[in-house]
């Protein structure tokens, strides 16, 4: 049994829930800011108010880890940040690699925060012959027809998929094949993976789309109404239309 796997059966063995496993490296993220500030120990409500959540739902959540603190004292900071680090396995280094090297995947190439977080990216790969053979921060860009060797020749655990959404579902299908278990998904496409692979997908157009839609109620008129755009009402119309609670 690999470590990954592993790692999910020891997870569901506790049952810790999936939406606090989403929440670890928030808190994780929290508390390597106060690490770095020489913050020795912290409360509950402090580490809550740092993520961003509130402090019963914090301490339900590190409970799960076995994690209670202590009265009138709180958390230990640096032994918090082990626990939190080891049940997201990365008290270890993981291999990525990273498909589809436009203007994104040029970016995630040379985001800082992959190695000080234990990932490492050991392949660029793309389909564009101008694009293969460049050098992206210290890589050489490989041609997608070597991304099976890649694979096994580092021992890629995690797939970073950076590539058009037509080209999304055929690079998935392939380092599943490989062995990948695990993919980062930023093509705006929903990628049909089997049983016992692991898809997170990242979407900014959406993510914009729902702070568009905050930003329009932050703007309403009066008595829950909308203002529309210049000349979105029809003729006659008032330029409000009703706001709809769901």
């Amino acid at each position: 049994m690999t470590p990954r796997q592993n790692r999910h059966r020891d997870r569901a063995g506790r049952g810790i829930p999936e939406a606090t496993v989403a929440r670890l490296p928030v808190y994780l993220r929290a508390l390597t800011g106060l690490q770095e500030r020489g913050v020795a120990t912290v409360s509950s409500e402090e580490l809550a108010a740092a993520a961003g959540v509130n402090s019963a739902k914090l301490r339900k959540d590190l409970s799960h880890l076995g994690s209670y603190g202590t009265r009138g004292v709180g958390y230990e900071v640096e032994y918090l940040v082990y626990q939190i680090s080891r049940e997201l396995g990365l008290t270890q280094d993981w291999v990525i690699a990273i498909i589809g090297v436009g203007n994104l995947g040029r970016a995630l190439a040379g985001y800082g925060g992959f190695a000080s977080r234990g990932f490492r990216v050991a392949g660029l790969l793309d389909a564009d012959e101008a694009i293969v053979g460049q050098e992206i921060s210290g890589m050489t860009v490989a041609h997608i027809d070597r991304l099976e060797d890649i694979i096994a020749g580092h021992g890629v655990s995690i797939a970073v998929i950076a590539t058009p959404a037509g080209a999304a579902q055929g690079v998935c299908d392939r380092v599943v094949a490989a062995g990948v278990t695990s993919v980062l998904n930023f093509a705006p496409v929903v990628l049909s993976v089997p049983d016992g692979v692991d898809v997170r997908k990242v979407d900014l157009s959406i993510e914009l789309q729902i702070l568009a839609f905050h930003e329009q109620r932050k703007a309403g008129g009066p008595d829950g109404f909308a203002p529309l755009a210049a000349g979105d009402a029809p003729p006659g119309t008032s330029q409000y239309v009703e706001t709809v609670e769901a």
